[in-house]
């Protein structure tokens, strides 16, 4: 295993549709950042499927900005 394969047990099974929905609205993570007030580093994280935990206040404000259901931004992988 190379070292940038993620180890099986890292894995949640859970994918974030965040570039999609973002490209949808044409809305930067710059722009996300700043309308819900998290970090382009932990949108980032969340993103790229790098995440293990979300608050649901997090989740809840990255919906309203994005107008979608927590359905549309995580999905199982």
């Amino acid at each position: 295993m190379s070292p940038a394969e993620p180890l099986e047990e890292d894995l949640s099974g859970v994918h974030c549709r965040l570039t999609e929905l973002l490209a949808e609205r044409g809305m930067t993570v710059t722009e996300l950042s700043a309308a819900v007030g998290v970090s382009i580093v932990n949108l980032s994280v969340l993103k790229n499927d790098r995440a293990k935990a979300i608050r649901f206040s997090t989740l809840v404000a990255i919906c309203r900005a994005l107008d979608c259901e927590v359905g549309e931004l995580l999905v199982l992988a």
